[in-house]
């Protein structure tokens, strides 16, 4: 079982396993906003409430400017599993520029890609088999490439992380 980690503004910043997040309320660096009732934490010392969402009690400044790791789940998820060249879906992934002629792994030069375009263009560029990408590759943005985890994690605790009505 995993937990989300909130800063004290109630944005998102990790999703951490349970046992990181109940180290971190019994040492007074986080408050429980939400538990799992049904799954108690049992020792042989006493019973806790397993944390599903934490709020850390001190607020943790995190720099905008912090570049994200290139990798290839997240170019993947970047480019929404399709082929950067035909759009169908992608399983893997392609140097726009070849590395054999100096690409770089970067945002920039990495496309999803199927597997079938990916065999064709073999070790050449698109302007030399006179093809175009559907969207220019860029490094993303966003709070949500920013913490680690949540693309699984989100969506069950969307209603935590929405304003109050």
């Amino acid at each position: 079982m995993r937990t989300l980690v909130l800063n004290a503004g109630y944005e998102p910043l990790a999703v951490v396993s349970f046992k990181r997040a109940l180290v971190l309320v019994l040492g007074g660096k986080a408050t429980i906003v939400a538990r799992d009732d049904d799954h108690p934490v049992l020792s042989a010392s006493g019973a806790w409430d397993r944390p599903s969402v934490i709020l850390l009690t001190r607020y943790v400044r995190i720099p905008h400017s912090r570049l994200v790791p290139v990798s290839r789940r997240g170019v993947l998820r970047r480019d929404n599993q399709r082929c950067g060249y035909c759009g169908v879906s992608a399983t893997t992934i392609d140097h726009i520029v070849p590395r054999s002629r100096g690409g770089a792994d970067s945002w920039e030069n990495l496309v999803a890609c199927c597997l079938k375009c990916n065999n064709i263009k073999g070790d050449r560029t698109p302007q030399e088999m006179g093809w175009s990408l559907r969207v220019q590759p860029r490094a993303p943005h966003g709070t949500s490439w920013m913490v680690r985890g949540t693309e699984r994690a989100l969506p069950q605790w969307e209603e935590f992380l929405a304003p109050a009505a």
